[in-house]
């Protein structure tokens, strides 16, 4: 009795006989060819995320060297030369560091990797216009729940919109092969949709892990102090500190969650290549230390600067541990911030850090007016000592004086007219200098 009843309902939710459905087409693989001629794709794959590292921090550092917009700022230069524990050199070196073992990590991953293939897309295309062919075998049943009869209302449509009277019929269309929407929707679904799709669950496998590591090392005080209190010597981010990680850390954190999240999502390189860059570029964003209120990437998600830097203070570092993309495990589990406006909190910082810029500067100004006092006494002294050897030194000025004496009268003397001996002058002069009798000269005959 009981399969009598149902086997009627049954019937009616089943599809309708589907019928005949096009073919898919053929297809030829061959490899596909590199977006760079003779640059292997895998390479491109590692080197974009680097250079877009370095171009989006240069941008980032040339608004902060020459303080473009100081009104978005959340730190001021103050805070950052104080209130910051490690050197910018010292930044420079461990992220170049790190990039050396992503790419190490990324190429040894690639040899395992077989080579990727082209001339499939028309097929997939195919293949997702065919799953649409087969859904619109549920319509007429799904219409019957509904109390219509698809093939009467199918009749009524197909003089004015003979395709949607080919879907009502549950895809009985007049023409074979597929019907020119399928083929664009399959096709939007295949360059867009499922990317979109492998992209959106590749950021949540990220965030997911980045999240649960990233508070590990927070909540565990070994992990934290062998590893993680590295990056928070960085109080006030700034852009390309934005990997500045221990190696280990970096290579767990960023590296490996990155890998995962591409593995598991099947990308291909090209699609490995953007989401690689784009997860580069928005965690420099994250750390750049500015609520630029024209950067998309502050308004994609509420996962941003802003959000990102109460996190590197000292009363924040227990809260907002999610990064790059979402916020939701900080919500689901209650890390996120709730201290409230941070206004004040930042204020008091900011204040904290200029008494030190000051305090510095007068200390400077007051050893340079040392300095100088002690130089002027420098002089003094010696210019003193200078004339004390001047005084102790009278027979050098007498003989100066007589040099010029001897030397004038030679020039007086009558004898010029018919010349002199200059040996004789300088016989003289020798002889002044030496406290003797008069000056022998030795008259021409």
């Amino acid at each position: 009795m009981a399969n009598a009843t149902s086997t009627p309902l049954f019937a009616a939710l089943g599809p309708n006989p589907t019928p005949s459905l096009p073919e898919l087409p053929s297809y030829t693989l061959s490899l596909r060819p590199p977006l760079m001629a003779g640059i292997p794709d895998v390479w491109i794959q590692m080197a974009a995320p680097i250079i877009a590292y370095w171009v989006v921090s240069l941008f980032f550092h040339i608004i902060d060297e020459f303080d473009l917009c100081p009104q978005y700022r959340l730190h001021t230069p103050a805070e950052i030369a104080k209130r910051n524990r490690v050197t910018r050199w010292e930044v420079f070196r461990d992220v170049v560091l790190q990039q050396i073992i992503q790419t190490i990590a990324g190429l040894a991953m690639a040899v395992f990797d077989p080579p990727e293939m082209t001339g499939k897309d028309e097929y997939e295309v195919a293949a997702w216009a065919l799953a649409l062919r087969k859904i619109q075998a549920w319509v007429p049943p799904l219409l019957r729940l509904c109390a219509f009869d698809s093939a009467t209302l199918s009749a009524r449509l197909r003089q004015s919109y003979p395709t949607l009277a080919a879907i009502v019929g549950g895809g009985a269309y007049s023409r074979p092969g597929f019907a020119a929407w399928e083929l664009h929707v399959a096709g939007f679904v295949y360059w867009v949709g499922v990317p979109l799709i492998q992209f959106t669950a590749g950021s949540i496998i990220v965030d997911t892990w980045e999240y649960f590591l990233h508070r590990a090392m927070h909540m565990n005080k070994f992990l934290y102090n062998w590893l993680h209190i590295r990056h928070h010597r960085l109080y006030v981010p700034y852009a390309f500190g934005a990997l500045y990680n221990h190696p280990l850390e970096g290579f767990l954190l960023d590296t490996v969650g990155g890998g995962i999240g591409y593995l598991l999502t099947g990308m291909t390189v090209r699609q490995g290549m953007l989401f690689f860059t784009l997860s580069t570029i928005k965690t420099v964003d994250d750390h750049c230390g500015y609520a630029l209120p024209w950067d998309p990437l502050q308004h994609l998600t509420s996962n941003n600067a802003a959000y990102h830097d109460i996190h590197h203070q000292s009363w924040g570092i227990k809260t907002n541990f999610s990064q790059p993309f979402f916020t939701f495990w900080d919500h689901f589990l209650g890390t996120v911030w709730k201290g409230g406006d941070v206004k004040l909190r930042y204020e008091r910082d900011r204040a904290a850090a200029q008494r030190k810029v000051d305090a510095d500067k007068a200390a400077l100004q007051a050893s340079l007016a040392r300095s100088a006092l002690t130089d002027s006494a420098s002089a003094s002294q010696q210019a003193s000592a200078s004339q004390q050897q001047l005084d102790r030194q009278p027979v050098a000025v007498d003989e100066l004086r007589d040099e010029r004496d001897l030397k004038l009268a030679a020039y007086r003397s009558p004898r010029r007219k018919s010349g002199f001996d200059a040996k004789a002058l300088t016989d003289r002069v020798a002889s002044s200098r030496h406290g003797r009798s008069s000056a022998i000269l030795r008259a021409e005959h």
